[in-house]
């Protein structure tokens, strides 16, 4: 009894844990989305990805024989959705056509702060004072960061992208809470499903517009997204969000910026600056302050 004891994984360690391979998987969508539409629509790109990633996930649904989600669900699941697989997917493709990836990577560095705000409103979780002030301070650190390497100077791609950071928040609150019912890779897989309709038509006209001539690295990149961006890394994310809360786990994706930044200089080119390894420092350590901050939480949907 006391080995089990010795060899139990805290539910809230296991939750960070499946949290950084969602976020690892997220990385790469910004470097990804930004190969992809050097060369591809930036809508084919942004709604492109859930229609193949919709067609993989009616196939898992249908052969792992998985029941409809009960009605009272599907509300939540058009939530979903419409935040992350309809908005931040077509904004931030749309956003990406100007911003390099390592500006973009910095701007959706607010996404755990908005979804700890979102978990609060809508999931019914109470972070105490310390983890307020661990995820506002860690934020804020972006934030800095995001205006000090651009001159100040605020774009319309910028204002985009926030958008599509509110739309993201709501879609991983939402479905994190979502996830205690349904299971974590359920709730994507549904969502898309619910999307693939909607999104089949547009798709099939721009494919019909634009010629889909692009170069391999391209289709590679759009692959990427559909396969790892849009659904794979979900699965990990959603399922880490259920067992060690939606507002601690997302603190984790503090840590996105600074790995696409790594993404995007080996794979972009783009630089990595000593201030960014800095500010990457103070990002892990408020994550961490963050983790032993306690946090209240209620699963009714």
């Amino acid at each position: 009894m006391q080995n089990s004891n010795i060899h139990r994984t805290n539910p809230e360690t296991l939750g960070l844990g499946y949290g950084f391979l969602g976020v690892l998987g997220f990385s790469l969508t910004l470097p990804a989305t930004r190969v992809a539409v050097a060369d591809l629509d930036p809508t084919f790109v942004g709604l492109g990805r859930a229609v193949v990633a919709g067609v993989l996930a009616m196939i898992v649904l249908w052969v792992t024989r998985q029941p409809l989600p009960h009605r009272k669900h599907w509300g939540s699941l058009l939530i979903v959705t419409t935040g992350v697989v309809l908005g931040f997917p077509l904004l931030s493709a749309w956003a990406m056509q100007q911003l390099p990836a390592t500006r973009g990577a910095v701007i959706i560095g607010l996404i755990p702060l908005a979804t700890a705000i979102a978990a609060t409103v809508k999931g019914r979780e109470r972070p105490s004072l310390k983890f307020w002030f661990a995820s506002i301070f860690g934020s804020t650190t972006v934030v800095l960061f995001a205006i000090s390497s651009s001159a100040g100077q605020i774009q319309r791609e910028d204002l985009v992208l926030l958008v599509a950071v509110a739309a993201a928040a709501i879609g991983y609150a939402q479905g994190g809470r979502l996830a205690h019912i349904l299971g974590g890779w359920q709730v994507i897989c549904w969502a898309l499903v619910i999307a693939f309709p909607i999104l089949v038509i547009p798709v099939t006209y721009t494919v019909f517009q634009h010629e889909l001539v692009a170069s391999p690295t391209a289709w590679l990149g759009f692959i990427y997204l559909c396969i790892f961006s849009q659904f794979l890394a979900f699965f990990a994310w959603y399922h880490g969000m259920n067992i060690g809360g939606v507002a601690r786990v997302s603190q984790i994706q503090l840590l996105q910026p600074f790995l696409t930044i790594v993404f995007s200089r080996l794979l972009l080119g783009e630089q990595i600056t000593p201030l960014m390894l800095i500010v990457s420092g103070i990002v892990i350590a408020s994550i961490l302050v963050g983790k032993q901050a306690l946090i209240e939480r209620e699963f009714d949907v």
